[in-house]
């Protein structure tokens, strides 16, 4: 059994059509084909059991050290690898991206580019692609200038001016001058491919650098908020509007914990909080195909599932996947996610949310009109319908069910928002009858969520624990942030969630005994949860030393360890970006403090 020892400093490269994941050393190690549901070609991060390979490989012999860092303002990864003679070699890697013919181009390719750039640098270029999820290596075939391999349900071409043997049999030799290597779907190139390359690679460049100088961005931290708003980009899969939680599937949370979750979907709620967050930046044209995905899987009754398939599956059945031992053999690997049969409640206010500004932005080419509004309040009278109703809650228990305290809330934010657009469209009747619905739950939710005694909401109707989902009420208007309920709650979570520079989600016992590690999102709601009760002090300093948990990069995945700040749970999780951005923009000084 091929068992690796990998990290999560690793680097996202990807164009709206898949995603691929780069190693520190230049070795891409994941990445599902031809989307980010696909079979993992690439899956050396969760270690082979069979076969070596599942990774595409640019080796340095004698290898010294590497750097590496993203092209500002781009998903263009730069890795310089250094051999211990005073080689060096760099390795552009990119996926294609930019508008063309009225379209965006963003063919399912990796481009590579290698260049020289000092001494006598001899390499091994390796492409391993494996198939039905690590078990075998699939057929392939090779030409004068191109291998191919085929796939499940997807033929790779590989296309390079190296030789091909030297490919093929992953032969030595000394790097004497620049090489391409051009990775996709099984169609010939008609033209240079050094010419391709350079092309793409300057349009490309010139396609992020273009979306990075429209984004509304914060004086304070521009590169960590411009580094989450591209991976947050990168996260969506734009054939249907889809935004996918993370790439990966399994990474634990905590090492050993068998909870590995294939996070390769999308969750109404997690996509609304993405939405929201790329709003805050300008960034509006995710939230138009978002709804557009909303609305090819909205049913007529206004029933939705917490998660989809990124083509708008509704049947995600989970099973383990016995040819990968899993990342650093911590099994299990799991293929699909039984929380699509599960009933959260609170997604009906997620989507609501996230369609709100489309009422309201007088920018976008097709705002939301009468029409729109009929359509989304169907999911209101669920929330209303359901806001009581015990529900797995956002953090997705399987082994009870609850009336959570966040999941009233959202319902309550979607009687609330429909209420305020059907004003803003000038429906003086619906929006007496959503506001009414709105303080209905409001109402009840204050009542049955707070703790007198222990001075706190509790996370549930039924119960008395705290959970960090309740640092949102004030965000999302529930409650004003300086109500002495919400303060004292806020206190309350620092006191029991809090461990050093991490938040837990909750510290109770759940189906899979209690939570070992931070919960990203969770520390940066509490950093803004902080702030906006006046600690602006407190949270700047605690978002400090967040940020410098990031990897290398500055990419986040779902969890970090209280200890080291090691990163643990699928990568790159969409949701720790949001909580960065939205915590930056709120701590942020302002832009005329600086002029």
């Amino acid at each position: 059994m091929q068992v690796n020892e990998s990290n999560l400093q690793l680097g996202v490269i990807g164009n709206g059509s898949f995603g691929a994941l780069v190693d520190a050393r230049g070795r891409v190690v994941w990445s599902c084909l031809p989307a980010f549901d696909g079979d993992p070609a690439f899956c050396a991060l969760l270690s082979p059991r069979e076969h070596d390979g599942g990774d595409f490989a640019v080796e340095l012999e004698d290898f010294a050290r590497a750097e590496q860092a993203y092209v500002p303002n781009t998903a263009i990864l730069r890795t310089v690898l250094h051999d211990a003679h005073g080689g060096a070699v760099e390795i552009l890697d990119f996926a294609p991206r930019w508008r063309q013919n009225g379209r965006f181009y963003r063919p399912v390719s990796i481009v590579r580019r290698i260049t020289p750039l000092s001494g006598s640098p001899r390499v091994r270029l390796r492409a391993r692609p494996l198939a039905d999820w690590g078990a075998r290596v699939p057929e392939h075939t090779w030409g004068s200038n191109h291998m191919r391999w085929l796939l499940p349900a997807f033929t790779l071409r590989l296309t390079t001016d190296a030789p091909v043997r030297f490919v093929r049999d992953g032969l030595p030799f000394v790097l004497s001058h620049r090489l391409h290597l051009v990775l996709g779907p099984d169609e010939p190139l008609t033209r240079s491919i050094g010419g391709y390359v350079e092309e793409a690679l300057t349009r490309t460049r010139d396609y992020w650098c273009e979306w990075v100088r429209y984004l509304s961005i914060p004086l304070e931290w521009q590169d960590a908020v411009i580094r989450s708003a591209i991976t947050l980009k990168l996260c969506q899969y734009e054939d249907s509007g889809a935004i996918i939680a993370a790439m990966t599937t399994s990474i634990p949370e905590a090492p050993g914990s068998s909870r590995n979750w294939d996070y390769r979907y999308c969750w109404l709620r997690d996509a609304a909080f993405v939405v929201r967050a790329l709003n805050r930046l300008g960034a509006t044209r995710s939230m138009e195909e978002f709804l557009r995905y909303i609305f090819n899987i909205a049913t007529h009754d206004g029933s939705l599932q917490p998660l989809y398939g990124i083509g708008f599956e509704e049947t995600l059945d989970e099973h383990e996947v016995e040819s990968l031992a899993g990342y650093r053999g911590m099994g299990p690997v799991r293929r699909g996610n039984l929380a699509w049969i599960q009933k959260q409640h609170d997604v009906y206010g997620s989507v609501v949310l996230a369609s709100t500004q489309l009422f309201f932005d007088q920018r976008l080419v097709d705002p939301g009109d009468a029409h729109t509004f009929a359509r989304l309040e169907p999911l209101g009278e669920r929330a209303f319908a359901l806001y009581d109703v015990p529900d797995a809650g956002l953090w997705e228990f399987r082994g009870r069910a609850e009336v959570h305290t966040y999941t009233a809330a959202m319902c309550w934010a979607a009687c609330d928002r429909l209420a305020k657009i059907a004003l803003r469209l000038g429906l003086d009747e619906r929006a007496a009858y959503w506001r009414g619905r709105a303080d209905t739950i409001h109402a009840a939710t204050l009542e049955r969520a707070w703790r007198p005694q222990a001075n706190h909401f509790s996370a549930s109707f039924q119960s008395d624990y705290l959970d960090a989902s309740l640092l949102l009420l004030a965000d999302i208007g529930f409650i004003a942030a300086d109500d002495p309920r919400y303060v004292a709650t806020v206190e309350a979570i620092g006191a029991e969630l809090r461990h050093g520079d991490g938040v837990f989600r909750y510290v109770a016992p759940d189906d899979f005994g209690t939570p070992e590690t931070s919960f990203t999102i969770c520390t940066f709601w509490y950093i803004d949860a902080l702030a906006a009760i006046g600690r602006m002090d407190e949270a700047r300093e605690l978002f400090e030393r967040v940020l410098a948990r990031r990897n290398a990069l500055g990419l986040l995945s779902e969890d970090m360890a209280f200890e080291d700040g090691e990163g643990w749970g699928n990568f790159p999780q969409t949701y720790s970006h949001v909580g960065l951005i939205i915590a930056a923009m709120r701590l942020s000084r302002s832009w005329q403090e600086a002029s």
